[in-house]
């Protein structure tokens, strides 16, 4: 029998779960039950890994890139950020197939070890003589490149649960994975304390830094997660009662075919919520990007400034999803997943339209090293190019402000330190409720049948998300400044909530929808 001690890993993250229904007792060992749950739980722990490594420089990958080379601008950070998602759709597909025909092992330790060198690599970028900024973007597409054991993760968590499991385990996958975005910054917030110069190994030409521990810690986290992998994890298959199956993976398949209930899933709902978990990862992934920008341009807060402060804010903001999570799973009962990613999104959209420019009171300019009264008739790449050869002392830290070739700086508000620690709290509160609610939805929809395929979109779905996203913010905030860029955001939004109420009444589970419960 199952240990009682376990109850609570199978009890849905958004509970829906109906109390004293245990079938699987009578059909599964206490040695299966265990050793089917640690598996399952390092590879919740893998996909937290995986979210961590993306967001564990963000603060920091923007001052770096000025400080390692000179020509990097605004718009080439959110190509360098965007790298890390390209990576991940490219690789998802690959592993995906590896995984149906050889032991999910496999390439998880492969992927994860690409990750490892890639956070090497990330290291030693500032040694190159020249083109550095290339380097870091090959580093993050070969971090993304690793991180793309996702689909992995989701097709063995989907094949190693009974359908009462599925459901909460595959919230519980991304709860780990937002949860991994949000607390990622907090890592580099304890790192900023070691400073720009940090300690230098000469023999290996290694800087440990507050731009380089954080990919060290990576690179370690990563060779933990393999050696968990290696000791821990067993392949493991069960149908959806929760019955053991031979598994293609580790033996014959088996000859039983598991008869999965009739009926056709609803592909309108199932289009329908990847573009909505599209536009939450959208969001949320464009707000990363921009914070350390916009926090330079409004504050004048340095490299370092920007670096510590931001991390703090998304540190606080981590600690507010955890309550979030836990809040939804009680609020869900009452309400159901639909009505909280109504109210999620309606939050997010009053969050970015607090951080529209408002008042009469402008940013500090970066006036420093304007040779003339009048703004150069060039383009945004050649002037940062032109301001950056100027001549620096050892890279310290330059001129503060926002930065005289970006025109809107002259005629667009400040953003308010209060106005935008206010907007911070409330996308803070929608990101987390709109995750979790529209990866749960999801599951629902798709029912009982293998969901492989369709986590594979709704991998592709996310990814998609977090390349554009960073692309288009710094596009359009580089080249239009705050006010558009969060009245664009805004009207995504607004098309997104309008979209939730044509659909609403579609996003019921399978079983709900062919009549064989009560919703």
């Amino acid at each position: 029998m199952a240990s009682p001690g376990i109850d609570t890993e199978q009890e849905p993250l958004l509970g829906d779960r109906t109390p004293g229904s245990r079938e699987w007792d009578i059909i599964e060992t206490e040695e299966h039950y265990k050793s089917r749950w640690i598996s399952i739980r390092i590879l919740y722990l893998t996909m937290f890994f995986s979210s961590v490594g993306f967001s564990i420089v963000i603060m920091s990958i923007w001052p770096y890139l000025q400080k390692i080379d000179q020509t990097a601008d605004a718009s080439f950070l959110g190509w360098v950020i965007a790298s890390f998602s390209l990576g991940q759709m490219v690789a998802s597909p690959v592993f995906g197939l590896w995984s149906n025909y050889r032991p999910r092992k496999e390439p998880l330790i492969v992927s994860i070890f690409i990750s490892v060198m890639a956070n090497c690599l990330y290291a030693y970028i500032h040694v190159p003589a020249s083109h550095n900024k290339y380097y870091m973007l090959v580093a993050r597409g070969l971090v993304g490149f690793g991180a793309g054991n996702v689909a992995v993760v989701r097709s063995y968590i989907a094949g190693a649960t009974s359908l009462q499991e599925r459901i909460s385990s595959m919230a519980n996958t991304s709860a780990c994975q937002a949860l991994g975005f949000i607390l990622g910054p907090v890592f580099q917030t304890c790192f900023a304390l070691i400073g720009e110069k940090g300690v230098t190994w000469d023999a290996i030409k290694l800087q440990i830094n507050m731009y380089t521990a954080p990919v060290l810690l990576g690179a370690f986290l990563g060779v933990l997660n393999i050696i968990l992998i290696l000791t821990l994890l067993r392949e493991h298959r069960v149908d959806d009662s929760g019955r053991q199956c031979k598994n293609v993976n580790f033996e014959e398949a088996s000859t039983d075919e598991v008869q999965f209930p009739q009926g056709n899933i609803d592909q309108v709902a199932v289009l329908a919520t990847n573009v909505l978990f599209f536009v939450v990862l959208f969001i949320f992934a464009l707000f990363e990007t921009i914070v350390t920008p916009l926090t330079m341009d409004m504050y004048a807060w340095t490299r370092k400034q920007a670096v510590l402060y931001d991390g703090i804010i998304l540190a606080a903001l981590g600690v507010e999803a955890i309550l979030i999570f836990m809040g939804v799973k009680l609020l869900s009962k009452k309400i159901g997943e639909r009505a909280i990613l109504l109210g999620g999104l309606i939050v997010v959209w009053v969050g970015f339209f607090i951080l529209l420019p408002w008042g009469n009171q402008f940013p500090k300019i970066q006036w420093e090293e304007l040779h003339n009264n009048s703004i150069p008739n060039t383009t945004f790449g050649e002037i940062i190019i032109t301001l950056w050869k100027s001549p620096r002392e050892d890279h310290n830290e330059g001129p503060t402000g926002c930065p005289i070739e970006q025109a809107w700086c002259f005629y667009t508000p400040m953003i308010h330190l209060a106005q935008f620690l206010t907007a911070a709290m409330l996308i803070g509160v929608g990101y987390p409720s709109c995750n979790v609610t529209s990866y749960t939805l999801y599951s629902k929809v798709l029912g009982p049948k293998p969901q492989g395929v369709y986590m594979g979109w709704l991998t592709a779905s996310g990814s998609a998300a977090r390349i554009l996203g960073p692309v288009f913010i710094s596009q359009v905030y580089t080249s239009w400044g705050p006010r558009w860029a969060f009245s664009l955001v805004c009207g995504i939004v607004v098309l997104t909530i309008m979209l939730l109420g044509v659909v609403y009444r579609r996003l019921v589970p399978f079983s709900v929808r062919h009549g064989r419960i009560q919703e």
